[in-house]
């Protein structure tokens, strides 16, 4: 895997082979984050990186300025390649080793961007409940998006909250978003 941008362009981390993860692709990743960099300055915002995996996207995240991330996962060789990567980088990552659903009910930690990779292989009831909970548990910051990552035989349009979605190869990154405050509710 290789950092796309940032103070660590260019670099390239190997990932033990024994970590069960399928990391984002240079192509996808480089394409999501051609998105978001019209939406936020990365040193000011904070960051939920949910089966965070090998922590991928939350290196892009620090190298480009980010400096509050939270990376969750529940396998312990992800977690700690993550805290060792991310020392070795200089890079303010928390790495959580937690079942994320489990994360998810108990957390106050709130972010501007909730992106999650979960297994491919989820059901649509899962890729559902991790959006149900974190707007019913008001985890996503007002203009934050939650970024859901997910093979493009999963179709989550009808998962409230979803606003769009974008085909990168075998890969979609679903958009999801806090509604516009109507005029009403003032």
């Amino acid at each position: 895997m290789r950092i796309i941008s940032g103070k660590h362009k260019g670099r390239r981390l190997q990932a033990p082979k024994k970590l069960p993860v399928r990391p984002t692709t240079d192509l996808a990743k480089e394409s999501l984050f051609n998105i978001l960099n019209n939406h936020y300055y990365f040193h000011e915002i904070s960051v939920l990186d949910l089966f965070s995996g090998t922590g991928n996207i939350s290196y892009e995240f620090a190298s480009r300025g980010t400096e509050t991330i939270t990376a969750v996962d529940g396998d312990y060789g992800c977690v700690s390649f993550i805290k060792k990567t991310a020392a070795q980088l200089e890079l303010d990552i928390t790495a959580i080793k937690s079942d994320v659903f489990k994360f998810l009910d108990k957390t106050y930690i709130k972010a501007d961007i909730i992106f999650a990779d979960p297994p491919y292989a989820f059901t649509y009831a899962q890729f559902e409940q991790i959006a149900n909970t974190v707007f019913e548990r008001n985890l996503l910051l007002e203009d934050g998006f939650l970024i859901i990552e997910h093979a493009k035989e999963t179709n989550l349009e009808h998962v409230a909250h979803f606003s769009f979605s974008k085909n990168y190869g075998g890969s979609v990154f679903s958009f999801f978003e806090l509604p516009e405050a109507s005029s009403e509710e003032e």
